[in-house]
């Protein structure tokens, strides 16, 4: 079965809006325990960080997005960002490379990985 590839930055900003959606289940469980101050307490704040981490999250890629060099894809002609030696076009999944040594090679996310 062919393993399905996305762009880093968008696998990222998926983990980050999920965190974003698990911090409000969180504090929706919470609501089933107002009879307990301390139980739906802890659930309010076990959201609360949640949420916050998705902030840190969400910053943290976009500071990392900055260093990120951006192509104009060859099949779909729009520009895209790339994290790292190879890495997909946001918009069609096309895989790209700016190394020449990987140039025509299998797509494989293990190439940016330090050997």
């Amino acid at each position: 079965m062919a393993k399905k590839y996305s762009s880093k930055i968008n696998k990222i900003r998926t983990f980050a809006l999920s965190l974003i959606f698990i911090g409000f289940a969180v504090m929706y469980i919470g609501i089933f325990f107002r009879t307990n101050v301390w139980l739906i307490s802890i659930f309010m704040v076990l959201g609360l960080l949640c949420i916050v981490a998705s902030t840190a999250v969400y910053f943290w890629i976009g500071m990392l997005s900055t260093r990120t060099v951006q192509v104009v894809c060859p099949t779909c002609n729009k520009s895209t960002k790339i994290l790292g030696r190879v890495d997909m076009c946001m918009h069609c999944n096309e895989p790209l490379t700016l190394d020449p040594n990987l140039e025509g090679k299998e797509f494989d996310e293990s190439y940016n990985k330090k050997k």
